[in-house]
């Protein structure tokens, strides 16, 4: 990493973490203890692992950007940080993933049962916190009904977008647009709600409201674009889970596509090998990775990736200069430079 880029990551890390200790507060606060007391130590378990933050963050600067009080978006935030948490769950269940964040998944500690009544839970909670803000007198209803409309939009495409991609390991002809389409509702669209959602707290207009959801919905394709990256260039203790796992389980990224739409019947064979295979040798998975390279997929995958960025980037100069559009271009910078 170039010494500018550890300068972004050092200070947009170090604003994460004070954004991150407000939002946590408030969710262990909806998390508290309650019978059964398993299900809210398991709903609490995928928080203690950690994360970013980086989508509450995203709804807060929204907020800031056109001249709202993020104080009065937090429990916004927090919600949507609780939306995401909640479909990490299920995703992990559906690919029956043991680690997460570097620690067990909550289905491989507690059992299927109570890793789905969690994430049912978790999504409970985010109408929870979202609607308190009107009964407690800080928002009107109009925006707090504008935010749970984003928000359910953004639920159904990330259903949506997640069945997709659960299915495209059986589907043999998946294309470039179809991996954009899908990664658009499995993780654009709740980056966009978070900027929408931002945005309506803090009062802005229509017009902004949609240019904040354009700049972030792009972020989240090169945001997902680059988590793929890493699945197949970083190591297992950066990751956070086995490298590899993205190919073990058959996931069609761009990078496979690519690499399958441009590969040698033998280079073909040897991703094949290990592609949707579970118990595929090391040496295997570094021979189909070591493809991937030379065919030059990875630095496909990355043109992509910084294409979005920048589209993404053109629809936040349209606001004007100021702290919070500093902070979402560093948040932007930091997606695109990121190693884990």
């Amino acid at each position: 990493m170039s010494e500018e880029g550890k300068m972004v990551k050092n200070s947009i890390s170090e604003k994460l973490i004070a954004s991150a200790s407000k939002v946590d507060d408030y969710i262990f606060e909806l998390l508290e203890d309650r019978k059964p007391a398993v299900l809210y130590e398991a709903s609490r378990h995928i928080f203690n692992a950690g994360g970013k933050r980086l989508r509450p963050y995203l709804v807060l600067k929204s907020c800031e950007l056109v001249g709202g009080d993020s104080s009065v978006a937090l429990p916004f935030a927090a919600g949507l940080e609780i939306l995401h948490n909640f479909t990490l769950i299920h995703d992990d269940i559906m690919d029956n993933d043991p680690i997460r964040r570097g620690a067990p998944t909550i289905h491989s500690k507690w059992g299927v049962p109570v890793a789905i009544a969690s994430g049912d839970l978790l999504f409970a909670k985010v109408y929870q916190a979202m609607y308190a803000s009107y009964f407690n007198g800080s928002l009107p209803s109009d925006r707090v009904l504008e935010s749970i409309k984003a928000v359910t939009e953004a639920t159904i495409s990330i259903c949506e977008g997640q069945v997709l991609d659960v299915s495209f390991p059986d589907t043999s002809d998946v294309s470039p647009e179809d991996y954009i389409f899908m990664v658009g509702g499995k993780t654009s669209a709740l980056f966009k709600a978070c900027a929408e959602i931002g945005a309506i707290v803090g009062g802005a207009n229509e017009e902004d409201v949609e240019r904040l959801g354009s700049f972030a919905w792009d972020a989240g394709i090169a945001f997902q674009i680059v988590d793929d990256i890493l699945g197949v260039t970083a190591d297992e203790e950066t990751l956070g889970k086995p490298v590899g796992s993205d190919l073990r389980e058959g996931k069609k990224t761009l990078i496979i596509v690519h690499a399958l739409e441009n590969s040698t019947s033998v280079d073909r064979d040897t991703i094949l090998k290990v592609l949707g295979k579970d118990d595929s040798a090391p040496i295997d998975i570094e021979a189909a990775i070591k493809i991937l390279v030379d065919l030059g997929s990875i630095e496909y995958a990355k043109k992509i990736a910084w294409e979005y960025a920048g589209s993404s980037k053109a629809m936040l100069e349209l606001f004007p200069e100021s702290e919070a559009k500093r902070n979402l271009l560093e948040m932007l910078e930091y997606f695109m430079r990121r190693s884990s």
